[in-house]
């Protein structure tokens, strides 16, 4: 049995502790439980639940792009010559290298693919737009740079 096939409903506390760890990942059990007003043992029993069942992939922090030097921010739409498994694949392959290159999605539309890309700096963004355009079957792409930034993703809407 798969672990889909396992996993029981989520019910109000489930989605109540979901929703907590996505606003702060780091609190504790104890604060937990209290906000969700549950006792200790039951509320560490249903995070773990969660994690083991994929309902939780990863804690993490939120880092300061523009302390760190990745204040610009751009997407790249991808189209490419031809829409088969191998260059899908070839293309996908040669993303993951890209080390700016923060998210890709392939998308439905007029293209083939969205990249979300993070750089210091013009210079660097035509480096990392050069990598792009030499992966093979990349034939066109078409860049936004992002001005203003104006709403933050702060999770899944699940409460």
């Amino acid at each position: 049995m798969t672990k889909e096939t396992k996993n029981r409903p989520l019910d109000k506390i489930d989605l109540a502790i979901l929703d907590a760890l996505q606003r702060n990942s780091r609190i504790s059990n104890v604060n937990l439980a209290k906000e969700i007003n549950l006792s200790a043992s039951p509320c560490l029993d249903r995070v773990k639940r969660l994690e083991s069942e994929g309902y939780i992939e990863r804690y993490g922090a939120v880092l300061n792009a523009s302390k760190l030097n990745f204040g610009l921010k751009a997407y790249v739409e991808v189209t490419l010559d031809k829409s088969t498994s191998d260059v899908f694949d070839q293309f996908a392959e040669q993303v993951q290298k890209i080390k700016q290159i923060a998210e890709c999605d392939m998308v439905a539309g007029g293209f083939d693919y969205l990249l979300k890309i993070r750089i210091a700096n013009m210079a660097e963004y035509r480096s990392v737009l050069g990598e792009v355009v030499d992966i093979p079957g990349v034939a066109k792409n078409h860049t936004y740079v992002v001005i203003e930034h104006i709403k933050e993703d702060k999770g899944l809407p699940i409460v």
